[in-house]
């Protein structure tokens, strides 16, 4: 099931499409800057990760920023940025790579797992996340799907996703661009299409959890200090993430190789060893959206969770959610063909081996 999708962009927006019964509510990409920590990356803790998993020291780094660490597309500071502020994490564990679909397929084939994507659509529970007053639509448009970017034939304005964004009937993880599609190729690929839930029914199969936003920005920046990338500051290159080259939503021209989503591990590694914290595709965390009053109400309510990371999608025209501190939100039902996820656990914890 896909309940409302908020995203948002270089400016703020609010959609909501119904289509084939879902609706995507989304309002432009909140960008949160950030500075780094401000000590050099310490040594990894001795004992040897989980095999696919990278070890992350403990410390402290700020998290929040402001003036040109700050700016989105629009030369603006965006919404929803939190201040600096010195946050300290414990030292853990995070997978190195998004979860793939060849590992997802084992979690589904051990347990019979089946994602919120390929649920009939509950109306009472999407609801609850509707405003007030939301129609209900036909039985026919409730049933299994997620949302599938469908590119323009021409430039379009970019303050309506309706325009790219299209509800899918049949679109799945199994099935990203549609019923008509497969992953028979794709297995090493991150998986989409799955929901919060998903991801967190996947990682405590593994004996793990997502990542708090605390850990995953302080993974992503790899020690390095007050910069904009995963990298540092030099611009993005066709050569560092998998982003969108060429007008923004027409035509992407795959300049680094790939028209959507890359095999995990096709990118360089940052200063811890992980790689794709910045492109491919947005990555679910643990906590929870804190909204302005304004942003509840957009949600009808629904608790919202943090996406990091960006996506295949993203370009500066419109979304640099590659930046090593940029945020979406989403509710925790939103399914997406750009949204996967990877897990962590605690140093101390067992996580089992895949």
């Amino acid at each position: 099931m896909v309940s409302l999708a908020r995203m948002r962009g270089p400016r703020s927006r609010r959609v909501r499409v119904i289509g084939a019964g879902a609706l995507l509510a989304a309002s432009a990409t909140t960008i949160a800057g950030c500075r780094d920590r401000a000590d050099a990356p310490r040594p990894a803790p001795s004992a040897a990760p989980p095999a696919g998993m990278v070890a992350i020291p403990s410390g402290t780094f700020t998290m929040g920023a402001h003036g040109a660490m700050n700016l989105g597309t629009t030369g603006m500071p965006m919404p929803d940025e939190p201040m600096p502020h010195p946050v300290t994490v414990a030292a853990y564990v995070i997978d190195r790579t998004e979860v793939t679909n060849a590992a997802f397929a084992r979690f589904v084939a051990a347990t019979g797992y089946r994602t919120t994507a390929e649920l009939p659509i509950d109306w009472e529970a999407l609801r609850r996340e509707l405003p007030a007053g939301t129609p209900r639509p036909d039985d026919s448009a409730l049933q299994p799907g997620s949302l599938v970017f469908v590119p323009t034939t021409v430039p379009v304005p970019l303050d309506d996703e309706r325009r790219w964004w299209r509800w899918t009937t049949g679109a799945d993880w199994r099935h990203p661009g549609g019923p008509a599609s497969t992953i028979d190729s794709l297995a090493q690929h991150p998986v989409v299409h799955v929901s919060h839930a998903d991801a967190s029914a996947y990682c405590a199969w593994m004996g793990r959890r997502l990542p708090t936003e605390a850990e995953w920005e302080y993974a992503a920046r790899g020690g390095l200090e007050g910069k904009r990338f995963s990298w540092g500051d030099d611009p993005i290159t066709p050569a560092r993430a998998n982003v969108w080259q060429g007008e923004f939503p027409v035509a992407n021209r795959g300049d680094d190789g790939y028209a959507g989503t890359a095999p995990v591990g096709s990118f360089p590694v940052n200063g811890y060893g992980v790689v794709d914290m910045a492109g491919n595709v947005w990555e679910w965390t643990a906590d929870r959206f804190v909204a302005s009053s304004a942003d509840a109400e957009m949600a009808g309510g629904a608790e919202e969770r943090i996406i990091r990371g960006g996506s295949f999608l993203c370009h500066e025209s419109y979304c640099t959610g590659y930046r090593v501190a940029a945020r979406m939100h989403a509710t925790p039902a939103t399914t997406l063909m750009n949204t996967g996820f990877r897990c962590a656990a605690g140093a101390s914890d067992r996580p089992r081996r895949p």
